[in-house]
């Protein structure tokens, strides 16, 4: 049996809950989610400085996973804030889910788009794209120009606009898959896909199914490298229970 830590990286519990549906609907018998967030941090992630913030609650939710014995980590944020100092710390695999979402679409199309929420975010998503290596692979990014929390207002208003978003990409862009860019998007990609006849891709799903696979290989961070664990030294104020 293996056990998923999924974090949330914003401190909203009811997209943790949304974020948690998502990993449950694909996990394998077996496989066990521990949907989790901050308790103290943002409400939602929309920025550099949202993100900054966020990685010290992602830090901390991976201590006490790993603590707990989980087999490896999710970032349920379409940044993937944190990553790589998340690999540092953990012993199992640690996905991002932008990661997850766009190594997914290039296994399955070409050429993907990517649909978000704010505009100011697709600054990011191209870090991103640039950062893992799929600039290329990218035919073009939209925003439904709505904030992320909007996905949970209840009013549906977000989700059709992320529907409008999803068609209008794949009548432009001359994309063959769709990723949706934003954890609190995930449980709208099977409806969606099924819709539209072409991949929409949850980067939720895609990273539990990822983990997965490297548990079963037997797989976990290298800690031969860069991702070793950090170099011990004290933590003060603030950061000592990090120690």
């Amino acid at each position: 049996m293996s056990l998923i830590q999924v974090i949330n990286p914003n401190t909203s519990l009811a997209m943790t809950e949304t974020i948690g549906a998502a990993a449950r609907a694909v996990a394998a018998p077996g496989t066990e989610i521990l949907a989790v967030c901050p308790t103290h941090g943002v409400e939602s992630i929309e920025g550099h400085f949202d993100e900054a913030i966020a990685a010290i609650g992602v830090l901390e939710q991976v201590k006490r996973g790993k603590a707990q014995g989980v087999s490896g980590h999710i970032i349920a944020c379409f940044g993937d804030p944190g990553l790589l100092a998340a690999r540092e710390l953990a012993s199992g695999p640690v996905i991002g889910i932008a990661e997850a979402a766009m190594h997914t679409a290039t296994l399955v199309a070409t050429r993907f788009s990517i649909v978000t929420t704010l505009p100011r975010t697709l600054v990011i998503a191209r870090h991103l794209l640039q950062q893992y290596g799929f600039t290329h692979h990218c035919a073009a990014l939209h925003a439904i120009d709505l904030p992320v929390l909007a996905l949970e207002d209840g009013s549906g208003v977000a989700q059709e606009k992320v529907r409008q978003r999803c068609m209008q990409a794949k009548r432009e862009d001359g994309s063959g898959a769709i990723v949706l860019g934003c954890g609190g998007m995930a449980t709208l990609a099977q409806d969606l896909t099924k819709e539209l006849g072409m991949p929409v891709i949850d980067g939720v799903s895609a990273a539990v199914k990822m983990v997965e696979s490297l548990v079963a290989l037997g797989f976990g961070t290298s800690k031969h490298g860069d991702l070793d664990y950090p170099l011990e030294k004290p933590l003060s104020g603030a950061f000592q229970h990090l120690n």
